[in-house]
């Protein structure tokens, strides 16, 4: 029987031996794993059986946690990080070598930015393009090309890359092609459905839903032919094929470089995703209602968001995505000071992160993007004056009346004019 995604989320655990009847798999604390015959033990070591050998490497409750992660990604398996930033980072080490080639979006999130660059300063060749056109992407290709890195809405101005014609470029050159889910999230989108190898997904965002907890996650789709991937290990070219890259990530990437998921964050967001699509439909409906009604305020510039029929990939956003989104940006005339409109929010939080359900916002070019400077602001499209929203399930009319009185006492102090300065006199100081 087909069911749901919720529902499936909310009954996952009672699929298996569930300790006690509990409905939701309890935390493990254990860092140690005993076995009463030794060839067990290393079997589990050899991957010739299942089972847990140490903490660094995952738990009972962290397992369960990928097994949900794999069903909301229609995927083949998970593996599961401390943050999303080491699901990329371990995924992108424990794939490629120096000398590989890289091919990444234009318009990454600015951590991941940041981690591009580092690949380069390691020896891995790193191209970046405009997402939004194949054509672009398929240019940046090389002989050495490995892999292909997108995020599915751009954060902070809402560019959508050309899924579609992306995958299908990859599947034709045979490259790793990795789609970062974490502002759709699979409530909205599978990057499956556009031929994606691996998928990312920040698990501290929209799918933990709580601000209460820090994860990633890497699923594998099972669309790539990882026995054709130069760059697997001998070790992990046992067995099937289709496991041999997911186990090089958890090998190499989990295991050696340590950004183990803790039991405790792994159980809450494995709670809170049980509320996930409940949570995106609300919070999308108020980005949507919020950027209609912003773009036809006096003090509002402009309105970044896929769902607006003014944003340049809308009819992609509209055919690839359940909704469009729940973030949103918009950049204020330049009589408004950015800082003063944030600080007359009253209902709204400052804060940096994504996927809450609170709203929040933040002055984007002198804050998260800063260290990028001007040139590469400008080339991102990000405007001095670019607030982002990452909007939650509040009451949607208490949501605008606080940015209508925010709005208004901003355009207000910008229209009166500053006092004149007196022309000094001569003999004063």
């Amino acid at each position: 029987m087909h069911r749901g995604i919720t529902t499936t989320l909310l009954h996952a655990d009672r699929n298996g031996v569930v300790e006690h009847g509990a409905v939701h798999k309890p935390m493990h604390a254990a860092v140690a794993y005993g076995y009463r015959a030794s060839r067990d033990l290393a079997a589990v070591f050899q991957g010739r059986q299942p089972g847990h050998v140490y903490g660094r490497q995952g738990n009972p409750t962290t397992a369960a946690l990928e097994a949900k992660v794999s069903m909301l990604e229609d995927a083949v398996g998970t593996v599961c990080f401390a943050t999303g930033m080491a699901a990329i980072g371990s995924m992108m080490l424990a794939l490629l070598r120096r000398g590989d080639h890289v091919v990444a979006s234009r318009y990454l999130f600015g951590n991941t930015a940041s981690l591009i660059g580092t690949l380069a300063g390691i020896g891995i060749e790193v191209t970046l393009a405009d997402a939004t056109d194949v054509a672009a992407v398929e240019a940046a290709v090389r002989p050495n090309t490995r892999l292909v890195f997108v995020e599915t809405i751009a954060n902070p101005v809402t560019q959508v890359a050309d899924l579609e014609g992306i995958g299908a470029l990859c599947t034709a050159r045979g490259i790793v092609y990795v789609v970062d889910n974490t502002m759709t999230t699979p409530a909205l989108f599978r990057p499956r459905s556009v031929g994606a190898s691996l998928v990312v997904n920040s698990l501290t965002k929209s799918i933990c839903g709580h601000g209460n907890a820090l994860g990633g996650a890497v699923s594998d789709t099972g669309l790539f032919d990882w026995s054709a991937y130069p760059n697997i290990a001998a070790p992990y070219r046992k067995g099937d094929p289709a496991g041999w890259g997911l186990q090089q990530i958890r090998k190499k990437g989990l295991r050696d470089l340590g950004a183990t998921l803790g039991a405790e964050h792994a159980h809450r967001i494995a709670v809170g995703a049980e509320t996930l699509v409940l949570r995106m439909e609300r919070a999308c409906a108020n980005a949507l209602q919020l950027a209609q009604w912003l773009q036809a305020q006096p003090g509002v510039a402009c309105v970044h968001y896929p769902g607006l029929d003014s944003h340049p990939q809308h009819e992609r956003a509209m055919r690839l995505f359940r909704r469009q989104g729940a973030l949103l940006s918009f950049e204020l005339d330049a009589a408004i000071d950015c800082f003063d409109f944030l600080d007359a929010l009253d209902l709204v939080v400052k804060s940096s992160h994504l996927g809450d359900t609170r709203t929040l916002a933040i002055p984007v070019a002198h804050t998260i993007f800063f260290e990028m400077g001007p040139e590469q602001r400008r080339q991102m499209g990000i405007a001095e004056s670019l607030i982002r929203l990452s909007v939650g399930i509040e009451d949607y009319d208490d949501l605008q009346a606080d940015f209508a009185q925010a709005l208004e006492r901003t355009r207000g102090a910008a229209s009166v004019p500053s006092a004149p300065v007196p022309v000094a006199q001569a003999g004063t100081r």
